[in-house]
């Protein structure tokens, strides 16, 4: 596969559209539109084909049906598994780790990617769909009448796909144990209120998209670094994300894109503002 030509994917749950550095992705399982097996193994595909192609710099979320983003995962789907189990016999306890599935997979390399992700949430969006949001780097809401947020203790479960360690880094620790408690939803704007999103926009795909451009115009390797650094910050040891910071900070300093944009600035045809 040639590395500098942008490959369409169409699957049965997702289909993109390349705009330039921009990929859209748009999910789909009609009529409710929740996540499944399916899902998994598309969203696995699609990162392999984002790997491999590197004009695309940032990569969109959002659902192609109105009024859905991803519903939640497919309850029937888990009810079935959860069935399957039990008459095995199985039992499960800590120190015997369940071993990754696709979907924990495809979201911890959406996390470790050196992409922008962003996810424009255009309509009900809990469970699993809000967990995708929630590996993305950037969040975005539709104004609207739907749901956001984890509600899984609401039927005997909880959020399987990373939900109960990422809500407290957008929401702050004792709010979000509160939220995964109760299991609350919000609306848009109360979603933004509460950090579950960065903005509740009248047109999220517009603003969604002008975020992406904006992106994509600027500089690597200062992109990928900056996400990783903030995505580090506070879960281990501050003295080494310290050092990785100034490592990456050098790295960036002899970088072309910036080595240029210093000398524009230097020349008085930039100002570090400037966006």
């Amino acid at each position: 596969m040639a590395h500098d030509t942008p490959q369409r994917f169409d699957g049965q749950r997702l289909a993109t559209q390349g705009q330039g550095s921009v990929l859209q992705v748009q999910l789909f399982n009609p009529p409710l539109g929740c996540m499944d097996a399916q899902t998994e193994t598309e969203l696995l595909a699609l990162l392999d084909r984002v790997d491999v192609t590197p004009a695309w710099r940032v990569v969109l979320f959002t659902g192609r049906d109105a009024g859905v983003f991803v519903r939640h995962y497919d309850v029937g789907v888990l009810e079935q598994r959860g069935r399957d189990m039990a008459a095995r016999g199985l039992r499960f306890a800590l120190d015997r780790p369940v071993p990754e599935a696709p979907l924990h997979r495809a979201l911890a390399r959406i996390e470790a990617s050196d992409r922008i992700f962003i996810a424009a949430i255009n309509g009900t969006c809990m469970g699993g769909g809000y967990e995708l949001a929630l590996a993305c780097d950037l969040r975005y809401a539709q104004a609207g009448r739907y749901r956001i947020g984890l509600p899984e203790v609401n039927i005997g479960l909880l959020p399987g796909a990373g939900g109960t360690q990422k809500l407290q880094r957008v929401m702050g620790a004792a709010r979000a144990l509160e939220t995964l408690l109760l299991g609350r939803t919000f609306e848009p704007a109360e979603a933004a209120a509460q950090g579950l999103v960065h903005a509740c926009c009248d047109d999220v795909m517009a603003h969604a998209l002008a975020a992406a451009a904006e992106l994509a115009d600027k500089p690597q390797p200062a992109l990928a670094h900056i996400k990783r650094l903030a995505r580090r910050a506070g879960q281990g040891d501050a003295a080494a994300g310290l050092a990785d910071e100034r490592t990456l900070f050098c790295d960036t300093m002899v970088s072309e894109a910036a080595l240029q944009r210093m000398a524009e600035m230097n020349a008085g045809r930039r100002d570090i503002s400037d966006r």
